[in-house]
């Protein structure tokens, strides 16, 4: 009799135990497919940022992604940053976030947040050294008169899949960024060829394209993304899909390094 209350007691705890568990990995799984998509500006204000709203929607749409679209630094804090799985800084400017909101995005990305950043991500609080880490290099200028130019990128990292299926001399128009402050860890997959347009003052290192792990967490950034017509093309689309999914950790480029 006492054997078998024991098994019966040792199988009703190991059933829970499973129940807890799938519980715990579907609250998990749900919480960490989510994209907070910050696009406040104190400086220039894009444009473009309407069309890259939508087009990061209907990317997030087809790959199990919930957006949340903001430009309250309010949801800053430490609380509301940990239900996401990557923070995209779409076309932000200027100084954005105050130094309590720093602190809680800093926690985040060492907790293994994500960070995803499209073009004047790098033209984004200038004086916070480790927001330039973060991203990988700093805004250093762009051509004028005009400011938007057709180019060439030499696709060099071939094996991450934010370049895998692009023209390795891939050709296309946008506002052009220089850059100062480049990491010497970031995995650059792209440059601009600067024989190919005038304006470029970085040579023949002039990286348009990186990710990197960082201080834990991961971060995808690319300097494509000024134009509306940007958001429409199918390449550099498929090029920000993939960036996405890495920063948020699924897919193919998750296992990058």
């Amino acid at each position: 009799m006492t054997r078998n209350i024991y098994i019966l007691v040792t199988a009703v705890f190991l059933a829970t135990a499973l129940f807890l568990s799938c519980s715990i990995k579907k609250q998990f799984n749900t919480t960490a497919k989510k994209i907070l998509v910050f696009t406040k500006t104190a400086g220039f204000h894009h444009s473009s940022i309407p069309q890259g709203i939508e087009a990061v929607k209907l990317i997030c749409s087809q790959n199990g992604l919930k957006v949340k679209v903001t430009d309250n630094s309010d949801d800053f804090t430490k609380d509301s940053l940990a239900v996401y799985s990557a923070v995209l800084f779409l076309n932000t400017t200027g100084d954005v976030l105050n130094s309590s909101q720093q602190e809680a995005f800093e926690h985040y990305i060492k907790s293994g947040g994500g960070f995803a950043g499209i073009h004047s991500a790098a033209d984004t609080e200038p004086d916070w050294p480790w927001y330039i880490r973060l991203v990988g290099a700093k805004f250093a200028g762009h051509p004028n008169n005009p400011n938007v130019l057709k180019a060439v990128i030499d696709i060099t990292g071939t094996r991450f899949p934010a370049t895998q299926g692009l023209p390795l001399r891939w050709e296309r128009t946008d506002e052009w960024y220089n850059y100062s402050d480049i990491s010497a860890d970031i995995k650059v997959i792209a440059t601009l060829d600067e024989s190919t347009y005038s304006g470029g003052t970085n040579g023949k290192n002039h990286p348009i394209a990186w990710y990197h792990s960082f201080e834990g967490g991961r971060a995808f950034y690319t300097g494509g993304g000024h134009t509306e017509a940007s958001y429409a093309e199918p390449l550099f689309l498929k090029h920000l899909t993939e960036g996405i999914k890495y920063a948020a950790g699924i897919g193919a480029a998750a296992s990058s390094k």
